[in-house]
């Protein structure tokens, strides 16, 4: 079910135990070949999947889509808000629906500028929620395990409109993907003990804007090992994923 789609009287006439589940996203460069609206389709997409799946077994709220992207602004067509701002606007969003009875919500994220301050918004909301399930999820992180295997690109081939978010926009948005644009960029050096992307973590942070980390191109990773069928297999693994983990806050697991 999706809130924005429902009367007050049909909200207000729902079991209270019904996840709550609120995407936040961004609007920013994707480099050549994807749209700036990348991060907000894919959240819509899951959501989707998820009202698809779970019918009146989970209850979506509206996107929050223009997020943290500061670390983008030297690309056009980027848009951001502080972390402070985000931090407020979400807490205060979650916390009105929250204020109407609901127990159990979920931050999920499809942004990796997102990652830090979500898991702020989760502590504030906890502690002001002591009897609600508080969770966060970010797509490629539920489903890491599955996308591992999926993935053909190596360490550091899923960075930025790489390899897995190519494939998703070609499964479900293929006309908005300038396939003719779809290039590997050269990526620069870094530290060993900085070397990550979505699907490895690194030993330690190394804060760096992304034009840094893209050398300029905008993206990160190897777009070119992306196809269509790649995507409708991260969308099923991915969606599988997160019904689970809903279905288990639902269950009190």
């Amino acid at each position: 079910m999706k809130w924005e789609t429902l009367t007050s009287p049909e909200i207000a006439a729902l079991d209270r135990a019904i996840p709550l589940v609120m995407n936040v996203s961004a609007i920013e460069q994707h480099g050549p070949h994807l749209p700036v609206g990348t991060d907000a389709m894919v959240g819509a997409h899951f959501l989707d999947r998820l009202d698809t799946t779970l019918g009146p077994d989970v209850l979506t709220l509206p996107q929050l889509k223009i997020c943290c992207s500061a670390h983008h602004m030297d690309f056009d067509g980027t848009l951001t808000v502080s972390h402070e701002t985000m931090l407020a606007y979400c807490v205060d969003v979650a916390a009105s629906a929250l204020a109407h009875g609901f127990k159990t919500f979920v931050l999920f994220n499809s942004h990796g500028g997102n990652e830090a301050i979500g898991r702020v918004i989760v502590e504030k909301l906890g502690a002001r929620f002591p009897d609600a399930r508080i969770a966060m999820m970010t797509w490629w992180t539920v489903a890491r395990a599955a996308l591992l295997e999926l993935s053909e690109s190596g360490l550091g081939g899923t960075g930025h409109a790489c390899e897995l978010e190519t494939s998703l926009l070609l499964h479900f948005a293929q006309d908005l993907v300038r396939s003719e644009k779809i290039a590997d960029p050269n990526m620069p050096n870094v530290p060993c003990w900085a070397q990550a992307d979505m699907l490895h973590a690194p030993q330690a942070a190394l804060y760096r804007s992304m034009k840094e980390q893209s050398g300029g191109n905008g993206t990160v990773g190897r777009p070119s090992f992306a196809n269509a069928q790649k995507g409708q297999q991260i969308s099923a693994a991915v969606t599988h994923q997160l019904c689970t983990i809903v279905r288990d806050l639902r269950a009190g697991i």
